[in-house]
């Protein structure tokens, strides 16, 4: 007897190729009705004997397309009407979105196959995709996802790609941005006075030139233009520093492929894995060699390194045969520019010349930064070709959540449903240009997913821009607003992408956050149980004489951490950080540190390795941020386990790392700077030891920016897993403010 069966799938599966997966396997089997989207996922009615509608359930699950995700299937039991085929029908429209937008996803290796065969027809089109690889976010108008609802409805479809485009059995088969010479975008080549110099197959052939005559070439890709130029020519590479007014930062490097790479960097599995996936994000991988100039990553033994990912990286990376910096095109902590026409207005100070095309770019997605921690990936950024994928929790939510995020790394967050849904990364918050980029983001994501909130959450601190455009959105809107601290926020963040929700010891380390005692956070111990948490321990404070001065130097955390041990003592010490001061600097800063003025007290971790930088002689002065760290990180030495002695106080039932003993020995002490980076690194992680077990709760959950550090979050695990502590990572969003947004979207529904 025939029956019906109506099923809704909800997750990633739309835009990945579901619905002609969907037909094909409903063909084989030989039953009839239909498949579509919704703004729920896909909608399937389905007919036939009930053992072969079992087999076609299972099926359904077990052999989805490879992109596609599948949270929920529901399926029930109907009377048959008596469909006579299997259809694929247009999108449906219903109320509430629910579906999960698909990332960008690099290219996969049937379109590469094709762009460099010379008998197919997309042969060196540089903009081939098929269901499973291609742009999707930053290409969506709106749900549900049709070629009508992206900016593809510009590109009117040739008689060959309509027909692919309508063939159930064919690859690109409703594949929305399907494209090809003839009916698809087109690349144009300029120079700055806006002159076209190319186009088309010539465009692609004279900015491949002007890279290999050392040129700075803006290229214009999935989320944004990146700046081009040949990283193994270091006069290039410091032309490039110059113009874009990055003194220091590490540049990405993309290669050729992974045969290339391994020329250039040391690759473990999990990292190998992390280059291949659909997302392909950088990757930051030890150099293996000298052959890349030391101006692509100053002073660090490691380099951000990806492969191409869109087809117009293959062409260009495949002819040139050399490794590329590929960075984003934009001032240093402005946001990447993304329209052409913004293109020749901001970037004629950094480029040489242009490489343009005409597939408009919706949102804003850098590059995504990963690297690999105890065997696992960890996040650096978080955007393109994992944003945004959500956070799913094991309940609704009782609030729709907007939260604003912190002011560095920010991304804001959509709490509704069962889920949380992270904004691709933002950057700084700092100037009002990074403020308006913030808000028109904010409101492109509630329109793209039709999100009305009922509560808006924000950092505690009081001047961060995001947290007062938060004050006034929340008023003009009559919406609740809740300010959280920073470090809380943190831990929840950790537990939410864990899905834990009982009680936690949250260690909370990082640079800066604004404390319920008006003092700057950054070495914290806090006991976390529902919507509330508990300070149980922090470092012992110090003075961060200059306040925000003190942030990007160093030498000010040294010699306030040296006046802290000695007093005016110091002033007669021989340290190399303290010639970086005149002895009339010195004697001001001392008064300035004694009296409190724009001297605020700190318990940062981040600010103990700044400190522990200068005091070494390693850097005095950060030229980004985290600059210190990395380069201690760096010094590491895996086979010694030594580290300084510990002292730990209670006051007033909280326990506070006195960290005295250790700078003392490390400003003093003969030891070389490898074995004093590994001693303190190690000391670190015995003081989270120490006080874990002093507090005995068995979930541990660390994060904050200083849980970027490969050796010392792998110490931390070690030293608690062979305690019996069970240690929590975050490997789902960044541990530094990136993920921050998370926590504080879960905090109102707890």
């Amino acid at each position: 007897m025939r029956i019906r069966y109506r099923i809704r799938i909800n997750g990633v599966v739309q835009g990945v190729g579901f619905r002609p997966f969907v037909y094909n396997l409903a063909k084989s089997l030989g039953l009839t009705g239909f498949v579509s989207n919704d703004t729920n996922g896909v909608f399937i009615e389905v007919e036939g004997n009930e053992d072969t509608l079992q087999d076609f359930l299972e099926r359904l699950v077990k052999e989805k397309p490879r992109l596609s995700q599948i949270y929920r299937v529901v399926h029930e039991k109907l009377p048959s009407v008596g469909y006579e085929d299997f259809l694929i029908k247009k999108s449906l429209k219903d109320e509430e979105i629910t579906l999960d937008i698909l990332p960008d996803v690099a290219t996969c290796e049937f379109c590469l196959e094709e762009l460099f065969n010379p008998s197919d027809r997309r042969y060196r089109y540089p903009f081939i995709n098929c269901t499973l690889c291609g742009p999707r976010f930053t290409i969506i108008e709106s749900l549900p996802y049709d070629r009508e609802k992206t900016v593809m409805k510009e590109f009117t479809m040739c008689p060959a790609c309509f027909e692919e485009y309508t063939d159930p059995t064919d690859r690109r088969f409703h594949a929305q941005p399907i494209a090809c010479p003839i009916c698809g975008p087109q690349l144009e080549f300029y120079d700055l006075k806006r002159n076209k110099l190319a186009e088309k197959e010539e465009a692609l052939y004279q900015a491949i030139e002007k890279i290999k005559q050392k040129k700075i070439v803006a290229v214009k890709g999935l989320g944004g233009f990146h700046l081009v130029c040949d990283a193994t020519d270091r006069e290039v590479v410091k032309l490039l520093r110059q113009r874009k007014r990055r003194s220091k930062k590490p540049l990405a490097v993309m290669f050729k492929d992974l045969v290339q790479l391994e020329e250039y960097c040391l690759v473990t599995s999990q990292e190998k894995e992390l280059l291949l996936s659909p997302s392909q994000p950088i990757v930051l991988l030890e150099k293996k060699s000298k052959l890349l100039p030391e101006e692509i990553a100053p002073g660090l033994k490691k380099i951000g390194a990806f492969l191409p990912y869109t087809p117009l990286h293959h062409l260009i990376l495949k002819e040139i045969d050399l490794p590329l910096v590929v960075t984003s095109a934009n001032l240093s902590d402005e946001p990447i520019v993304i329209d052409n026409e913004e293109a020749f207005n901001k970037l004629s100070s950094l480029a040489d010349y242009l490489l343009l095309h005409n597939r408009k770019i919706l949102r804003r997605a850098d590059d995504s930064v990963v690297k690999v921690i105890a065997g696992g990936p960890v996040f650096i950024r978080r955007a393109r070709g994992y944003a945004p994928l959500p956070v799913f929790l094991p309940f609704n939510v009782k609030k729709r959540v907007l939260a604003v995020g912190p002011r560095e790394k920010n991304t804001f967050a959509l709490a509704f449903q069962n889920k949380i849904v992270l904004s691709q990364h933002i950057g700084d918050i700092e100037t009002l240009e990074d403020l308006k980029d913030f808000e028109k983001t904010l409101l492109d994501f509630t329109k793209l997913y039709e999100f009305e909130p009922e509560v808006v959450v924000a950092d505690l601190h009081p001047f961060y821009e995001t947290t007062k455009w938060a004050e006034r959105f929340a008023k003009e809107q009559g919406l609740e607003l809740i300010k959280i601290q920073h470090h809380f926020a943190h831990i929840l963040s950790c537990m939410a992408e864990n899905g834990i929700f009982d009680e936690v010891l949250g260690v909370a380390w990082d640079g800066t956050g604004y404390g319920e005692d008006h003092t700057v956070w950054g070495g914290e111990f806090l006991v976390v149980k529902g919507n509330k948490y508990q300070r149980v321990g922090h470092f012992k404070h110090f003075r961060l004489i200059g306040g925000e001065k003190a942030v990007k130097e160093p030498k000010r955390v040294a010699l306030s951490l040296m006046f802290e041990l000695l007093g005016e003592k110091t002033f007669d010490l021989s340290l190399p950080f303290l010639k970086e001061f005149t002895k009339q600097e010195l004697t001001l800063l001392y008064q300035a540190w004694k009296k409190g003025i724009n001297s605020p007290l700190t318990s940062s971790c981040g600010r103990l390795f700044d400190g522990v930088a200068a005091l070494t002689g390693l850097n005095f002065v950060n030229h980004y941020e985290g600059e210190s760290a990395m380069q201690l990180e760096d010094l590491f030495l895996y086979d010694l386990e030594d580290a300084y002695a510990i002292r730990i106080e209670e006051k007033e039932e909280i326990l506070i790392f006195d960290w005295e003993s250790m700078i003392e020995e490390i400003a003093f002490g003969k030891e070389p700077l490898p074995v004093k980076a590994t001693k303190f690194i190690n000391t670190l992680a015995k003081v989270c030891e120490e006080i874990a077990t002093r507090i005995g709760i068995e979930k541990v959950c660390l994060s904050g920016g200083v849980m970027m550090n490969k050796p010392l979050v792998e110490r931390v695990r070690e030293r608690l897993s062979k305690k019996g502590f069970k240690v929590y990572l975050q490997r789902k969003v960044p541990p530094n403010d990136g993920g921050l947004s998370l926590g504080q979207a879960l905090y109102p529904n707890l």
